[in-house]
């Protein structure tokens, strides 16, 4: 699929995201963003696209509401005349201790970080069906790719991401007749969270077998890739410069 005049709704408007709502409309693509609290992000955004001669929208959206899911769906639908891809990357990354974990931060994890996958695929299919093709890239994490827990803490957001390739697999198979390809992208050391010392991310890139962060524009040249393909679903992707075959 090529992008010139292709619509893209991506979940989530801040670091990664408005580094790959740049990228696609640079390659042609009209981009909406969703938001929750980041509005001012979203609208830079916006503002970016547009900068590239891109259509472009913010819709503000709690992805972890199903009514909201389908609404944002369809606002961008009407409001940019189509959709062609969703990027499936509102996620949370929270550590919570098993002894303290209560059911709401379960169910928060699970809400946010899979649900609204199913929902906003679920809405958006019938619009990918109706143009004849689609793709749905939904974020994952590259432990869960790997099967490898390995930070205590993460109990939810582990499970949720490894529930994320496999709804990427089932949902490949369900609309593969429909020429609508899903895929998954699970990044590994991309862009240091701001609460990491220095140390910390030195400790991080010697741990990366390419020995450095990844940077934006990697997940933004998979993100691309996994668009241009015609015969890639059902896959998930890491983007973690060889984290996992140490």
């Amino acid at each position: 699929m090529t992008l010139d005049d292709r619509v893209v709704l991506i979940t989530g408007a801040k670091r990664i995201g408005h580094v790959v709502a740049q990228e696609l409309a640079r390659l042609g693509a009209h981009v909406a963003v969703s938001y929750r609290a980041s509005a001012r992000e979203a609208d830079e955004t916006v503002a970016a696209v547009r900068a590239r001669g891109r259509k472009a929208m913010a819709v503000r959206a709690d992805v972890g509401v199903p009514a909201e899911c389908a609404a944002l769906v369809e606002t961008v639908a009407t409001g940019l005349g189509r959709l062609d891809v969703l990027v499936n990357m509102a996620s949370i990354y929270e550590p919570v201790p098993f002894d303290d974990m209560t059911a709401d931060d379960w169910q928060r994890n699970l809400d946010i970080n899979v649900r609204s996958v199913f929902l906003c695929a679920k809405a958006a299919v019938p619009h990918m069906r109706a143009a004849g093709q689609g793709r749905i890239i939904n974020f994952a994490d590259w432990l869960a790719r790997s099967g490898r827990p390995a930070y205590p803490g993460f109990v939810a957001y582990y499970t949720a991401k490894a529930a994320v390739i496999a709804l990427t697999e089932a949902l490949a198979l369900e609309l593969a007749a429909d020429q609508i390809l899903v895929n998954a992208i699970a990044p590994g050391p991309i862009v240091p969270p701001a609460e990491l010392t220095s140390a910390e991310r030195e400790e991080v890139a010697a741990l990366t077998p390419l020995g450095r962060w990844g940077g934006e524009h990697e997940v933004a040249k998979a993100v691309h890739m996994l668009i241009a393909s015609d015969f890639i679903t059902g896959e998930t992707i890491r983007v973690d410069g060889g984290r996992h075959v140490r």
